[in-house]
């Protein structure tokens, strides 16, 4: 049975209402690839940057148990156990398999999970059937002309697609695997990046839907210039704030996103312990396949 979504505002710090959480969680980096191309996107490896997308190794499912483990000596704090990538939790199936170990494990902490959703649909039973709590999908547009300007393309079902046809799938898929997830009984949480200039007059088109589709919980994170929106502007504090209060007519609002990365552990905004479970975290270029 799922944990309810108003006990995960007291369990999980990405669902606190009013102040910050102090509640902890770890981030699992078990998944190495991905499905889509999102423009403003750079997954690295390396021990530096403080951002989604990034972690300092890949781990396997069990080494994942053993990092729980470790990581709960150090900070009894932890009540989450999540996944969020470097890639997608979807596109193969190690997030699946270590949510089943964890929750063997480990039945008490709650299990969460990230996705940009394109295999959410077809794959909702499966998420059910591993035990997971709460599930974040990724949902930057609901229209496929503003879609395509954050997604160059999707990789489904062995075939490259690009522009407004990626799109239409993308969102169909994503709405249709909310509403599934939903029915179960699991707390969905919506992520938008925010782009100024192209999704920023989306925001309550987008929390709208999204809300109707069954999310309970609606997270703005500002956009990170980077790769092919490396010359767009990082949202200002007003603007994000003003995207929030468009968003709120419609759903519940989460204001303390850090932007963590895949691999962090402890409570967000303080000690991160990952250089200490995640023992091998190297600085390097590499990037991950988007296949």
């Amino acid at each position: 049975m799922a944990i309810p979504y108003e006990e995960l505002t007291t369990k999980h710090p990405c669902y606190a209402r009013g102040k910050k959480g102090s509640t902890g969680r770890i981030h699992l980096p078990v998944c190495p690839t991905c499905n889509i191309e999102c423009r403003f996107c750079d997954r690295r490896i390396n021990d530096y940057e403080q951002r989604p997308g990034v972690a300092s190794a890949v781990i396997t499912p069990d080494e994942a148990v053993e990092a729980v483990s470790k990581s709960l000596e150090l900070c009894p704090e932890i009540k989450v156990a999540g996944i969020a990538g470097p890639g997608d939790t979807l596109a193969s199936d190690y997030a699946l398999e270590t949510f089943r170990l964890i929750g063997n494990r480990f039945p008490g902490l709650v299990k969460c999970m990230s996705t940009n959703g394109l295999l959410l649909s077809e794959r909702a039973d499966d998420v059910i059937s591993a035990g997971v709590d709460s599930l974040t999908v990724t949902v930057n547009a609901v229209d496929p002309e503003i879609s395509a300007k954050l997604n160059r393309g999707i990789l489904w079902h062995g075939r490259h697609y690009t522009g407004t046809e990626a799109a239409e799938i993308l969102i169909k898929n994503q709405l249709e695997g909310i509403r599934k997830i939903s029915a179960a009984g699991i707390t969905v949480k919506v992520n938008t990046v925010l782009v100024i200039g192209i999704n920023d007059e989306h925001i309550e088109d987008i929390a709208r839907t999204v809300k109707e589709a069954g999310a309970s919980i609606y997270n703005i994170i500002p956009l990170i210039p980077q790769h092919e929106l490396k010359d767009y502007p990082e949202p200002s504090c007003v603007q994000i704030d003003a995207a929030r209060t468009k968003a709120q007519k419609y759903i519940d609002v989460f204001r303390h996103c850090q932007r963590c990365r895949a691999d962090a552990i402890g409570v967000p905004g303080e000690k991160d312990f990952g250089d200490q479970i995640y023992l091998k975290r190297i600085a390097h270029k590499d990037t991950f396949s988007h296949g």
